[in-house]
C-alpha cells in the first residue's frame, strides 16, 4: 500500500462510551466503499463471547464488527479476551484458547507476554487486509492501568498508529471528558490523537458549535463527527445487560423472563427475542419481584454453582415450580440447561472450590464441569413441538459434560449425526447447550408455537434485521462525520 497507515485506533473516554459502535459503523463504511476491512481488539474483558471459524473464542462485540465487514469471525481479531470469574479474578484467553485463570495483579505483571500475542495478531491481520479499526477498551487515562498497557496507547504506541476520541454527550460532561482524557496523556500520545467523535447528540447542533469551536481551539484537534441519538438503534451489546424495555405494537405478546445471573454470560442470546414484535422479554435482576410469564429462560453463567445458589437464594425455584404447575414453560441455555439437572459436579474446581451443587432436578441428568472448554460451531434441526423440525445453527462454549436419562430425548439434532439438549416427556421443560439458536426465524416461530401463542407471527429476520442496523449505522456516519478527514489518516504524514 505503499507505506500507507493501514491501522486506525478507537478510544474512547469511558466505557460505553461507543467504541464498539463506532468500530462497527467505520468498518461498514470502509465495506460498502470496497475495502478489505477487518476489526479487531487487542484485549477484551466481556462474558459475551462467540466461537469463531478456527474454534477459539473471542468477544461477540468483534464477532459483530466481522459481520460489518462481511467476515467470519476469526481468534486474531481478539486476541485476549478475560472474562471475569470474580471482583478480582478472570479466565484467561489467549488468540481463542483458555488457558490460565488469573487474580488482576499477577495479569498486570503477564501484560508483556499478552502483548506477544497481541503484535503477533495484529500482524497477521495488516498482512491480509487494507485497513485494521481498531477498538480500545475503557478509557486511555485510567492512571492506574497505563504500565504494561496493551489495550489502548500502549497498543497505539507500539503499532504506530493514529486514534481518534470518542466520548458520550448523552450522559454530560462531554467537554470535560475529552479535554480531561487528553491532559491524562503523554506528549507522544497527545500527537497521536488525531480528532474526537461527540456520540449520541439530541438537539439543535447549532446550539452545540461554540463548544466545539472551543474544543478545537483548546485541544488543537478536529471534531471529526457528531452523530446523533439513534433511537430506536440496536445493536448487540460488549457486555453490559440491556433492562430497556422495547414495546410492540402487537395486540398479543408472549411474556418471557430471564434471570440476571451475577456471572451472566451470552446475554445476547435473547436480542433476537427482544427485538420480536410478538415478545415481551424483561430481564429480572437482584430482589426485583418475580412475575408470571409464559416463558421463563434459565441463561448462560460463567460461574454455574455460584448462580444457581445465588437463583435458589432469590426465589426463583419455588417461582419456577409454581410457573411449570400454572402450564409455563421452562427452557435453560449452556448454564441455565446444566441448573435444570439432579446435580452439578466440579471435582477439579473449574469455577471456584470444589463441590457439588443439587440442581432443579428437572431433568434427570447429571453435569460434571472439566478444564477443557467445548468451543464449536454448530448446525442442525430443533423440536420444541411433535410437528416439523426448525432449522438451528449456533454455537457451544462451556466446560461442562452432562449425562443421564434426559438426554435420551434430545431437543436438537445436528448434521453431524450427534444429539444436544433435552425435552421433558411432557414437553414442558427443555434445556441445550446452543447459544444463537434464537437468530433463526424457524426456531422463533417453534418456540411461539411450543408456548401456545395461537396468533399469526408477523415475518421478522433478526439476521436481516442486523445488518440493516449496519447500513443505518454506515449512512449516519457518512452524513454526519468528516469521512475524507477520516480517510486521510490512512496516508503517510507526509501526504497529509
Amino acid at each position: 500500500m505503499n507505506n500507507q497507515q493501514q491501522t486506525l485506533m478507537v478510544q474512547g473516554t469511558t466505557s460505553d462510551a461507543g467504541k464498539s459502535t463506532l468500530v462497527a459503523g467505520i468498518c461498514r463504511v470502509l465495506w460498502r466503499k470496497g475495502a478489505r476491512v477487518v476489526p479487531f481488539k487487542p484485549q477484551n474483558m466481556a462474558l459475551n463471547s462467540a466461537v469463531t471459524q478456527d474454534g477459539g473464542e473471542i468477544g461477540r462485540a468483534q464477532a459483530v464488527q466481522a459481520l460489518a465487514c462481511d467476515l467470519e469471525p476469526h481468534t486474531d481479531m481478539n486476541p485476549i479476551l478475560l472474562k471475569p470469574n470474580s471482583d478480582t479474578g478472570a479466565q484467561v484467553i489467549i488468540q481463542g484458547r483458555a488457558i490460565t485463570n488469573m487474580e488482576a495483579a499477577a495479569y498486570h505483571d503477564y501484560k508483556r507476554v499478552a502483548m506477544e500475542a497481541v503484535l503477533d495478531s495484529h500482524q497477521r491481520l495488516e498482512a491480509q487486509y487494507d485497513y485494521v479499526i481498531v477498538e480500545g477498551a475503557g478509557s486511555p487515562a485510567e492512571i492506574n492501568l497505563r504500565e504494561n498497557d496493551i489495550a489502548n496507547m500502549g497498543f497505539a504506541e507500539a503499532v504506530d498508529c493514529p486514534v481518534i476520541i470518542i466520548a458520550d454527550i448523552d450522559k454530560g460532561g462531554v467537554f470535560a471528558h475529552l479535554v480531561g482524557t487528553l491532559l491524562l496523556l503523554s506528549d507522544s500520545e497527545q500527537q497521536r490523537v488525531k480528532g474526537f467523535v461527540i456520540n449520541r447528540f439530541r438537539g439543535d447542533i447549532a446550539l452545540l458549535q461554540s463548544g466545539l469551536d472551543w474544543l478545537e481551539e483548546r485541544t488543537g484537534k478536529p471534531v471529526l463527527g457528531v452523530l446523533p441519538y439513534l433511537h430506536g438503534f440496536h445493536l448487540e451489546a460488549e457486555d453490559a445487560v440491556s433492562v430497556e424495555q422495547i414495546i410492540t405494537d402487537a395486540q398479543s405478546t408472549l411474556k418471557v423472563i430471564v434471570p440476571v445471573f451475577p456471572h451472566i454470560s451470552n446475554h445476547t442470546d435473547f436480542d433476537p427475542l427482544r427485538l420480536h414484535p410478538c415478545i415481551d422479554l424483561q430481564f429480572i435482576g437482584p430482589d426485583q419481584k418475580i412475575p408470571s410469564a409464559d416463558l421463563i429462560i434459565l441463561p448462560g453463567s460463567k460461574s454455574v454453582r455460584s448462580d444457581l445458589s445465588w437463583m435458589q437464594a432469590q426465589g426463583w425455584n419455588q417461582a419456577i415450580t409454581r410457573h411449570l404447575r400454572y402450564g409455563g414453560k421452562l427452557l435453560g441455555i449452556c448454564g441455565g440447561f446444566q441448573m435444570l439437572g439432579v446435580s452439578i459436579q466440579d471435582p477439579d474446581g473449574i469455577e471456584g472450590i470444589a463441590g457439588d451443587s443439587s440442581g432443579l432436578g428437572l431433568l434427570d441428568m447429571t453435569t460434571v464441569l472439566y478444564p477443557e472448554k467445548q468451543l464449536t460451531q454448530r448446525m442442525g434441526s430443533l423440536r420444541f413441538t411433535e410437528g416439523e423440525a426448525a432449522e438451528v445453527f449456533g454455537y457451544e462454549i462451556h466446560c461442562g459434560l452432562s449425562s443421564g436419562e434426559a438426554l435420551q430425548h434430545p431437543l436438537i439434532a445436528f448434521s453431524e449425526g450427534e444429539y444436544d439438549g433435552a425435552i421433558s416427556h411432557d414437553r414442558q421443560v427443555a434445556g441445550t447447550y446452543l447459544h444463537g439458536l434464537f437468530e433463526s426465524t424457524a426456531v422463533i416461530e417453534q418456540l411461539l408455537a411450543w408456548t401456545g401463542y395461537e396468533a399469526e407471527p408477523p415475518e421478522f429476520d433478526y439476521r436481516t434485521h442486523r445488518l440493516e442496523a449496519l447500513d443505518r449505522l454506515a449512512d449516519t456516519l457518512e452524513a454526519h462525520m468528516d469521512i475524507d478527514t477520516l480517510m486521510s489518516l490512512f496516508q503517510p504524514e507526509t501526504a497529509r
